[in-house]
């Protein structure tokens, strides 16, 4: 299996500041344990998966040992791929 994996530093400008988050964009979701398995290989605090349905993209949060409900930097690290990386043009983002 191939998958982009991007490492942001959210809240910082400069390398190796502020909170680092992965993200890893999809066509379509993997099997929970896989998306664990990546995200404790990854880790770091966050690993957030997003998956575009239709206008939305639904966005999947998981620390190397869990999934949890939310997290802020790894959701602004998502924004910051889609519109910085994957040239996404939306004018705003919405995330389920």
């Amino acid at each position: 299996m191939q998958l982009d994996i991007f490492q942001v530093d959210a809240f910082s400008t400069e390398p190796f500041g502020g909170n680092p988050a992965a993200v890893i964009p999809l066509q379509s979701w993997l099997p929970d344990d896989v998306l664990q398995r990546i995200a404790e290989e990854n880790n770091l605090s966050e690993t957030a998966y997003f998956v575009r349905n239709g206008e939305t993209f639904d966005l999947r949060w998981f620390t190397p040992t869990v999934e949890v409900d939310l997290c802020g930097h790894a959701t602004l690290a998502s924004a910051y791929v889609l519109f910085e990386q994957l040239g996404e043009q939306a004018q705003v983002l919405r995330f389920n």
